[in-house]
């Protein structure tokens, strides 16, 4: 679920201009197809006020020959994320969540909560934490919760309250604030403050203050039989990576529009490249678009900014945490103090970067599963290569 870290954000972009006909971005991707890597893909590149191109490339469907659209949907796994921390930001704007209150303030079963005496060690020696886990430490991994549980094997077998519930059980892996470690526990267990202050359930919340309002109209986590007609399929290779096979996406429980199913803030989301990019259009936009004000540009800032210090997210030591962002600490060539840039990933190589230095929003979307990160990330920077080969950088008016 990690590797994902590693895509390019360095220059991505994209945003909203139709179809660009000439454009070749999508085109940088047959390799891949005639690899057997992918059966295809959606790309989109925009700006802030205009999608500059959304292209389409191969199968959607090999079994049908149903080929990508625009409006092709697609399972987005940890760019869910993303939409968590925003939904938690809104509430920390109005005043009703402290961004450094203790959990246990707002889910009284995690006050007492214990922690591993020394990491790597048995259950058996635990002590007291120093510091209590924090809303700050649920938004970037930082917390010490586990990352997935045994009752995880489908993220979406649970409601929220009750997965949120088994959490408290296990001791902390290591000091809260000490260092970072992927933790999708942690999002779930901010998903689920929302849902205490608000009064609404998670999907609810996104709906209505998300969602609906800013036109992502094929954004859910119980994708209904229209979005199913669109759904790209998931393949991952076959042996000595010479083919591709169908698979069911296997973290989540069929079929996928029973909404008795767990609404996961970690994972669960279905979405497309236009409501993607409309979401990303908001926040490049400071929190606020249509005369709407989504965020404060503060709150904006604190999400889309390294939150984390030096700790290590992967190998690749550029990469920092932001609230649900994943932030390049390198900023833009010739702008040393300018903002650099941010994106997300998910579990089957979707990826949306954003780069405000140079006002772009880049989407990628693909159901890739099951392949080595070599190729997995020469997919992710052959895009972000061609989007800024094609579309340089744009101005911000």
């Amino acid at each position: 679920m990690h590797a994902r870290i590693l895509f390019a954000l360095a220059l991505g972009a994209l945003s909203f201009a139709h179809a660009a006909v000439n454009s070749p971005v999508a085109a940088r991707l047959q390799p891949f197809v005639d690899r057997h890597e992918i059966t295809g893909a959606v790309t989109l590149v925009g700006t802030k006020d205009e999608i500059l191109s959304i292209e389409t490339l191969g199968i959607a469907d090999l079994g049908t020959g149903r080929p990508m659209t625009p409006d092709t949907v697609f399972w987005i796994a940890s760019m869910t994320k993303s939409v968590t921390a925003t939904a938690l930001m809104m509430l920390v704007d109005e005043g009703k969540v402290g961004i450094d209150d203790p959990v246990g303030k707002y889910l009284p079963e995690f006050k007492g909560q214990r922690v591993l005496a020394e990491p790597g060690q048995d259950h058996t020696r635990l002590r007291a934490p120093h510091h209590p886990v924090t809303i700050r430490m649920l938004l970037t991994h930082t917390s010490g919760l586990t990352p997935r549980t045994d009752l995880e094997e489908r993220i979406d077998r649970l409601s929220l309250r009750e997965i949120v519930l088994h959490y408290p059980s296990l001791p902390l892996r290591f000091e809260p604030g000490s260092r970072y470690e992927y933790s999708n526990a942690g999002i779930n267990t901010a998903g689920r403050i929302v849902e205490i202050v608000s009064g609404l359930s998670f999907a609810d919340f996104l709906d209505q203050r998300l969602f609906i309002p800013l036109g992502m109209k094929d954004t859910t986590f119980w994708p209904n039989a229209n979005q199913l007609k669109r759904l790209a399929k998931s393949y991952h290779p076959t042996a000595g990576l010479t083919g591709l096979e169908e698979i069911p996406i296997e973290q989540l429980t069929y079929p996928l529009s029973d909404r008795t199913r767990g609404a996961c803030p970690a994972g669960g989301l279905f979405s497309t490249a236009h409501d993607l990019y409309f979401f990303g259009r908001m926040i490049l936009h400071g929190g606020s678009y249509g005369g709407r004000q989504y965020l404060s540009a503060a709150s904006v800032a604190c999400m889309t900014s390294n939150q984390i210090g030096n700790f290590p997210i992967g190998p690749d030591q550029n990469y920092g945490y932001g609230f649900g962002w994943i932030i390049h600490r390198v900023h833009p060539a010739g702008d040393p103090t300018g903002p650099g840039t941010f994106g997300a990933g998910g579990a089957y190589n979707t990826q949306m970067g954003i780069d405000p230095a140079h006002n772009l929003i880049s989407v990628l979307l693909v159901q890739q599963a099951g392949f080595p990160e070599s190729i997995r990330g020469l997919l992710r920077t052959t895009f972000t290569k061609a989007a800024e080969d094609v579309f340089g950088h744009q101005p911000m008016e």
